[in-house]
């Protein structure tokens, strides 16, 4: 009897554990509570639909709209294509940016080249080879010095070398095709830089007088210098050559005793010794 009611005990004993596990199994392989999110607000914004330059109109396939959170609009966001479209850009403006207040122009003033150029300033292009224009490194929003040569014909005396102008913002650089003096066509880079009129007088001036070169310069370099410029004697000038010695030659005294003869007003010389 007693050995029946261990074994009663021995199977209750494992049916409670086997219940017991498959609880703790079944309550580890139930997914953790998630915590419920705060909802987001959204806010359609208009950006762009690809890479648009500098002077692009924008048209309706150049903007699309995106989900934008709320709380981090960006400052002069738009939120229609309708607001932007057939305005130009003042910048360049990247896939998925923003299109912003700040980087258009003024619906009537249309685009290209004229948009950016600043009230009081003017665009004037200078044609250049490759060595002038830096090997290809003078690009759009670079900025530049402007040196040039005159020639001895030009100057009249002695040829020089000047910096004329300082910090010029690019604001294009491109090609066109011009014949050369066989009649064949060729490349000519064209650089268009933003200076005052003032500077658009001089750079004219250099163009047609001398040779012009382009300095590429650091964009975070505001510095002005002022320098004498430089002359072609400069760059090869030596210790100075000494005057040419002048020799005189005096007719040699006659060797002997002269004696010295007056009668009246004239005067006449005898050597004694040596050849009259």
């Amino acid at each position: 009897m007693r050995g029946k009611r261990l074994w009663i005990v021995l199977a209750l004993a494992l049916v409670s554990g086997g219940a017991a596990g498959y609880l703790a199994l079944t309550y580890m392989r139930q997914p953790a509570d998630t915590v419920e999110a705060a909802p987001v607000s959204i806010t359609e914004v208009a950006v762009a639909a690809r890479d648009l330059p500098v002077g692009t109109v924008i048209g309706e396939e150049d903007v699309r709209l995106v989900d934008w959170p709320s709380e981090v609009l960006p400052e002069g966001y738009t939120t229609s294509p309708a607001e932007v479209i057939g305005h130009g850009l003042i910048t360049d403006v990247r896939t998925n940016e923003p299109l912003l207040a700040t980087k258009l122009a003024l619906k009537e003033a249309g685009g290209g080249l004229p948009i950016i150029i600043p009230e009081g300033m003017r665009a004037i292009s200078v044609k250049v080879d490759e060595v002038i224009g830096v090997a290809g490194f003078v690009l759009p929003s670079t900025r530049v010095d402007v040196l040039v040569t005159l020639d001895q014909q030009a100057m009249q005396t002695d040829p020089i070398s000047k910096l004329i102008l300082q910090n010029r913002q690019v604001l294009a650089a491109g090609q066109i095709i011009q014949r050369d003096a066989n009649g064949e066509p060729q490349n000519v880079t064209v650089i268009t830089l933003l200076v005052t009129p003032e500077e658009a007088e001089k750079l004219t001036l250099s163009a047609m007088k001398g040779k012009i070169q382009l300095a590429l310069r650091n964009t975070l370099d505001m510095d002005t210098v002022t320098t004498p410029g430089i002359q072609a004697t400069a760059l090869v000038k030596g210790p100075a050559k000494p005057a040419p010695r002048r020799v005189v030659r005096r007719a040699p005294r006659p060797s002997g005793t002269t004696i010295e003869v007056y009668k009246g007003s004239e005067r006449s010389t005898t050597n004694i010794g040596g050849g009259s």
